[in-house]
């Protein structure tokens, strides 16, 4: 599969994942956790209503001396919650809220009982309802007062297991569920509304609680709580129950019109229950958590997961078209995480405006793709790094080379297409008397001495060495990679290869051999590519300039061992005016050309300043 095949298939995976991502469960719990860290910090804005009073069964009610001599260890009489209850009562509050279960009658203490409902028909309070295991009560049967409804598709016969407030008469079971609702990662995030079975409804405590002050109810089976940073107003159970038993309490607050709630929050009791908040939140804090979040509508509300989902969408294009474009990865990366971050910042401030936006599986399935298409992209580029030094590794220098492979540019590079270059043709002088008078292999050694040497020269200059046609030099200059210094870097090189050819004579002088070159250039357009079979390609110029390039280097002989055209002085004094000194060598008929050439033999400046 090619690598546009890839990025497809990539692409399609990615917008498959985001539909799964947006629509389904959340991934790994990534959702769920980073949620949880942002609600911790938006919660420590929060403060509860003052209208909610927790009466706390603490540790120090547990411990109290005074407390253990009057009523003994706990569990206490339930007179006690009577006594409790009347002197609450009469302080008017809007609702009283147990969540404490009466699910046994005291076989030992029944007048305590006793105390105790009558106490409830004086100041009615609501009374805790939990699904448990074992023997079902038949739903149809139960007491109106418990507000348990049938839907339309109602069993007749369902039932259910109930621990009710058995200790207290059915006329009193004005209950609501306090079952924990836990998460697939056994956090407790929501609280039940209503809760749903073969066709019944069971109110929850809380919603019960906010029906009877005239609160609408959320549609929905159950709520999910935006958690408050600060502390409900809370009272010690028993220093509240020990102030009770005074003529003149003293340091009571005023309980007139508030929401009373009596529940356990030592950890003995063993009421704690995980939230985003705390491993180890009470579970009276949850019930009053719902109930402020109905009474002021703040319970939090799930985003569409569609927006979700075209955010998703979005985000993956970008990437996608990011990488087509050959972005820096690193530039890709540092965009993807300032979105990230305003995407976080914006989840956050949903919360404020109490919505719940929980975008993290779909950011980590954008940087799962944008990661596979950085690995694809590095991948494609070493493979083209390795394909340029095997395609352009006989032709040019290394440095050119790798500044075609880190460009991108082996592609572009390969294709052929006219270019303005520069044309030099390179031919040993009097080759023929040399190869008869030593032997083949003399002769191979010394051609390959004086290449290697001229090539370098070549090279140095940034040319593209075209070829070898026995004993002369085919290069250019301007291709494969765009130089605007095409002539000067080509005239430069011939002017070198001229001295290194002064070199090498003098270190064959010894041996008593010698020779000499020529050297011409021409400036002009030609198709310049790979060309050739599948079984053998060269990268090559073709076209009218290669052709009087190598016309040019024949008219050296006699003349000078550099000539240049006109067009090769013009393009040098344009791009390096003062470089060189051309002695201009006059006007020639070159075969296949109708009107004479005029020619150049370029020399150094010696005065002359860089470009």
């Amino acid at each position: 599969m090619s690598q546009r095949g890839v990025f497809a298939l990539l692409l399609g995976m990615a917008l498959a994942g985001q539909v799964v991502l947006a629509l389904g469960e959340p991934w790994f719990r990534l959702d769920a956790t980073l949620g949880d860290m942002l609600l911790r910090l938006e919660a420590k804005s929060r403060v509860p209503p003052e209208e909610i009073v927790l009466v706390e069964i603490d540790q120090d009610s547990l411990d109290d001396p005074r407390l253990l001599e009057l009523v003994g260890n706990w569990p206490w009489p339930r007179a006690v919650h009577g006594e409790l209850l009347d002197f609450i009562g009469m302080q008017a509050p809007r609702a009283v809220v147990f969540d404490l279960i009466f699910s046994e009658p005291d076989l030992f203490r029944p007048q305590s009982d006793a105390l105790f409902e009558e106490a409830l028909r004086r100041y009615p309070a609501y009374l805790p309802l939990v699904v448990v295991d074992g023997v079902g009560s038949r739903l149809a049967d139960l007491p109106p007062l418990m507000a348990v409804r049938p839907g339309p598709q109602a069993q007749s016969d369902a039932r259910l297991p109930l621990l009710a407030p058995k200790a207290l008469s059915p006329e009193l079971w004005r209950t609501g569920l306090i079952n924990f609702l836990e998460d697939a990662d056994g956090v407790g995030r929501r609280y039940w509304l209503r809760y749903p079975y073969e066709g019944w409804f069971l109110p929850a405590l809380p919603a019960r609680v906010a029906a009877d002050l005239g609160v609408e109810l959320p549609s929905a089976e159950s709520l999910r709580l935006h958690f408050f940073g600060a502390p409900f107003t809370r009272l010690s159970y028993g220093r509240l129950y020990l102030e009770s038993l005074k003529e003149r309490p003293e340091g009571v607050p005023d309980l007139r019109g508030k929401i009373v709630i009596i529940g356990a929050a030592a950890p003995g009791l063993h009421d704690l229950r995980p939230t985003p908040l705390s491993g180890s939140t009470p579970g009276p804090v949850l019930l009053a958590t719902a109930l402020a979040n109905l009474l002021h509508g703040d319970d939090l509300r799930p985003v569409s997961s569609l927006w979700t989902l075209l955010v998703g969408i979005v985000l993956s294009l970008g990437v996608a078209w990011a990488t087509r474009r050959k972005w820096n990865p690193l530039y890709q990366a540092g965009t993807l995480a300032l979105l990230t971050g305003a995407a976080a910042l914006l989840a956050y401030q949903a919360l404020v405006f109490d919505r719940l936006w929980l975008p993290f599986s779909m950011l980590a399935g954008v940087w799962l793709y944008f990661a596979a298409c950085a690995l694809l992209a590095y991948l494609g580029e070493r493979a083209a790094r390795e394909r340029a030094l095997q395609l352009f590794g006989r032709f040019l220098d290394p440095r050119v080379v790798r500044t075609l492979a880190s460009g991108g540019l082996v592609g572009a590079a390969e294709v052929g297409r006219s270019r303005e270059i520069s044309v030099l043709f390179s031919d040993i002088r009097g080759f023929t008397s040399l190869s008869e008078s030593r032997s083949p292999e003399e002769i191979v050694h010394l051609l390959n001495r004086y290449f290697d040497a001229q090539v370098e020269v070549i090279f140095a200059h940034d040319g593209t060495l075209d070829k070898f046609i026995g004993d002369a030099i085919m290069a250019f200059w301007g291709a494969p990679v765009d130089n605007p210094d095409h002539a000067v870097q080509a005239v430069d090189a011939a002017l070198d290869m001229q001295e290194r050819l002064l070199a090498f004579q003098r270190e064959l002088a010894e041996s008593g051999l010698a020779f000499d070159i020529g050297i011409g250039i021409h400036t002009g357009p030609a198709v310049v590519g790979f060309l050739g079979s599948s079984r053998r390609l060269d990268y090559t110029a073709i076209g009218d300039t290669v052709n009087l390039a190598s016309r040019i280097e024949g008219c050296t002989k006699g003349v000078a061992r550099v000539l240049v055209s006109e067009a090769t002085r013009l393009a040098c004094e344009a791009r390096a005016p003062g470089w060189f000194v051309f002695v201009d060598r006059g006007e020639t008929q070159v075969k296949g050309r109708e009107h004479p050439v005029r020619l150049f033999e370029p020399n150094r400046n010696p005065g002359r300043v860089d470009p």
